[in-house]
């Protein structure tokens, strides 16, 4: 078999005979040869409508799992009961149209991975309400602030991917909620990402599964894959830290405002100067750990650094506090704003300059086609 499509499903009872039916006819005029793999968790008669359809079509298959629940970990184990050295995963909800298997299988033909995107000239995700489009909006960019191996991809959220068997054979999959993509670009083993735009269209039938518990476990998600690779644990590191620093920073201003001066300005240089030092060495022994310890010179030399950057950082925090003091608002409101909006330059100067390490160059190519375009 050349080619497996995965295809997970949850009470889809309304849209699995027409999805069949439309990949046969697309897939039969080209004359590909392929598998179509239904991993059903549904809890409706949607296995009756499957078993139906593998009857009638030698090429259709399934398995309903009735010990096991999400999107995610269907796909895996779709990946586990395929035989295709080539796999497509796609929603059973016809938001993600059959008619582009062809070109996406083409693509694979000199890539590693293919993506159709909502996101590059040509695509759209009209599909989608405001509310939808928001909450997807949100999850990407989170995803791509986070983790650096994404930032490239238009659309590492996506349900609907292809790719080279070679590129998970190795990979330790675990995926939480619905995201898979983001756990095979993460822990994949592929050099080429290919983007093709397509058009995400409207449900015909059935309803949307999304609720807050996937929301909630996009961002567990979004954790575990950042602790995967250094690089992007060092972010989440560098804020815990810093969230540590915070009610150190916080008690000293108050502290200072209470008993000892009135000028708001300076208890907050003093307070973050308190935190600076505190941050310092926690980054030092935690964030930016070093295999080999650094001399004792090198150390001194890096907390001036820290310290020059944690400088610029209190004047920013100390601007709002004053700011939001002479407004006649709560100076400690005012800290907290400052603190936060410090704490994006402090790590990437820090990350590039005091704690500066060479990174591995990166081998991953991207490249898009967009509409009308034949590569």
């Amino acid at each position: 078999m050349d080619l497996s499509i995965i295809v997970p499903t949850y009470n889809e009872r309304e849209n699995v005979r027409t999805l069949s039916e439309r990949v046969t006819t697309v897939l039969s005029e080209c004359g590909y040869s392929y598998e179509l793999l239904f991993v059903d968790d549904s809890r409706d008669d949607t296995p009756d409508v499957l078993a139906a359809l593998a009857e009638r079509h030698p090429n259709v298959r399934f398995v309903h799992r009735t010990d096991e629940r999400g999107l995610a970990s269907a796909v895996v184990k779709g990946f586990e009961l395929s035989t295709g050295t080539c796999i497509i995963v796609m929603d059973a909800d016809l938001q993600h149209p059959p008619e582009l298997l062809p070109v996406i299988i083409k693509r694979l033909a000199s890539a590693d991975v293919v993506i159709p995107s909502r996101f590059i000239d040509g695509g759209s995700d009209g599909g989608l309400s405001i509310f939808r489009k928001l909450v997807s909006w949100t999850a990407r960019l989170i995803g791509r602030l986070s983790i650096r191996r994404l930032r490239a991809i238009s659309d590492c959220t996506s349900g609907y991917f292809g790719l080279h068997r070679r590129v998970i054979t190795s990979a330790r999959l675990n995926p939480i909620g619905w995201k898979i993509l983001m756990e095979v670009l993460v822990k994949g083993d592929y050099h080429t990402v290919h983007e093709i735009p397509y058009a995400f269209v409207a449900r015909d039938s059935g309803a949307s599964k999304m609720t807050w518990r996937d929301q909630y476990d996009y961002l567990r998600h979004v954790l575990r894959l950042a602790r995967h690779r250094p690089e992007d644990a060092r972010f989440f590191t560098f804020c815990l830290v810093g969230a540590a620093g915070v009610p150190v920073n916080l008690l000293g201003l108050t502290v200072l405002l209470e008993f000892f001066t009135s000028d708001v300005a300076f208890a907050s240089v003093v307070a973050s100067f308190v935190a600076m030092v505190h941050n310092f060495l926690w980054n030092d022994s935690i964030t930016w750990r070093m295999d080999i310890k650094p001399t004792l010179w090198r150390r001194g030399k890096q907390f001036v650094q820290f310290a020059f950057v944690s400088t610029l950082s209190i004047a920013i925090t100390a601007a709002f506090a004053h700011t939001f003091h002479v407004n006649g608002w709560s100076p400690v409101a005012g800290q907290l704003v400052g603190i936060v909006l410090a704490t994006w330059w402090s790590f990437v100067a820090n990350d590039r300059w005091t704690w500066s390490r060479p990174e591995p160059r990166s081998e991953l190519v991207v490249t898009r086609e967009y509409a009308g375009e034949t590569p």
